[in-house]
């Protein structure tokens, strides 16, 4: 046996004790868009069509035990269109609960998360990606807690009227004062504050605000690649002091600054011809193309996955890492980890590196679940001395609705969940 295969084996078999709690799948959005949730046109049991990054046959091959599936909806949706949509994303995941029940089982705690686990089942949690989902209002966030939604990432691409997005123009400095009340009444209900796609000044003010451990689902470290998405190192640092999570995601742009660099001449490359990068006529596909064609994009791979989970280790720790892979919410994937199958090639890489079984079974699984059960600790804690918050954003900010804050960035990162 070669030495890529034993590592190979060996991250299989501590898969198999310690598998994968994963921060962040879009699959809801993707069966969204691609078949209007008809789920018979689109069955993660049979369907090989090459249309998703997950189904269960890759989701077991991955070592997968947990997952947050995220309910995300675009924040062009806005207001009760953008709460309507969360809705019908939460009704995506029951449905597919209620049609694999011997692979995916509903988990509203750490104690369901570890019972599914020890059934064989793939502990299902729900997140939602980005505040818009509340339309500013703390009742519409307590009735997505009860219906199962364990985090909410407070920002997505685009800033909120209470919060800055990380690729948006600074709005608010952070948080508000109504944000910090969002904050406050999650600690309190026991849902996860998510900081990944939330600026620097986000992240920063909500590390100050929270009570409870904080969950970056689906972000980087910026001391690897310059990306608005990633972590930046103060943040990681302070992360012991919180007792949070940062999930390390495998997006090529989030991971890999030479792509970054690759896109910015295929834009303009595009935008020269009169096209947008994103355009889907044939003209512009042509376009594409001949781009690709002429200059092959560079690749990220496991390593350099690898690299920054070094690094995140390294800064905050091997108690307070984790991974999210954002499978289905990306149009292009890292070499290696194409799709739910790929994590035990990137923990055969960790163990090449020396990483030892502790600070793996760490990484995949006990950090995630002691997160939630942190979370749930705090809120029984709160639950008893504090009401639910009765605050409105008129009150705090001084703003008499919920229109979105005005955006522009030119760092946006397209229409999609990623």
């Amino acid at each position: 046996m070669s030495t890529d295969d034993a590592a190979l084996s060996h991250a299989r078999a501590l898969l198999e004790r310690y598998p994968v709690a994963d921060g962040h799948n879009d699959l809801p959005w993707a069966l969204r868009e691609q078949v209007g949730y008809d789920l018979d046109r689109r069955d993660i049991a049979t369907d090989q069509s090459g249309n998703l990054h997950t189904d269960l046959d890759r989701l077991r091959a991955g070592g997968v035990g947990a997952q947050f599936w995220s309910v995300y909806v675009r924040p062009s949706l806005g207001g009760d269109s953008a709460v309507s949509a969360t809705l019908e994303q939460i009704d995506c995941v029951r449905s597919l609960l209620a049609r694999y029940p011997k692979d995916l089982r509903a988990a509203h705690t750490a104690e369901e998360v570890e019972a599914a686990r020890a059934d064989g089942a793939i502990a299902s949690l729900m997140g939602a990606e980005g505040g818009h989902s509340i339309a500013c209002s703390l009742a519409t966030l307590r009735a997505l807690h009860r219906l199962g939604v364990r985090y909410l990432t407070l920002t997505h691409n685009d800033n909120v009227p209470w919060a800055d997005s990380a690729t948006d123009q600074p709005a608010a400095g952070g948080l508000t004062p109504f944000g910090e009340e969002v904050v406050r009444e999650m600690n309190r209900l026991g849902m996860l504050v998510d900081l990944s796609h939330t600026s620097a000044d986000t992240m920063r003010d909500a590390l100050r605000v929270s009570r409870s451990p904080v969950l970056f689902s689906h972000s980087s470290a910026r001391g690897v690649c310059d990306h608005p998405r990633n972590i930046p190192d103060d943040v990681l640092a302070a992360l012991p002091a919180n007792g949070g999570v940062a999930m390390a995601t495998f997006v090529p742009d989030f991971v890999f600054s030479e792509l970054g660099e690759w896109n910015r001449a295929a834009r303009e490359h595009m935008s020269e011809r009169g096209l947008h990068h994103r355009d889907t006529t044939p003209e512009a596909k042509a376009a594409w193309e001949e781009f690709v064609a002429a200059h092959p994009p560079p690749r990220a791979t496991v390593a350099t996955v690898a690299d920054h989970l070094d690094h995140m280790r390294e800064l905050a720790g091997a108690d307070h890492i984790g991974l999210g892979g954002d499978f289905d919410g990306v149009s292009s994937t890292t070499e290696g980890l194409d799709d739910v199958s790929g994590y035990p090639r990137l923990i055969a890489e960790l163990l090449d590196r020396g990483w030892s079984e502790s600070d793996l079974a760490k990484l995949t699984w006990s950090n995630a679940v002691r997160v939630v059960r942190d979370a749930e600790g705090v809120a029984a804690e709160l639950s008893r001395i504090e009401q639910p918050s009765l605050a409105t954003i008129a009150e705090l900010d001084g703003t008499p609705g919920c229109a979105r804050s005005p955006s522009g960035s030119s760092q946006a990162v397209g229409d999609g969940p990623t």
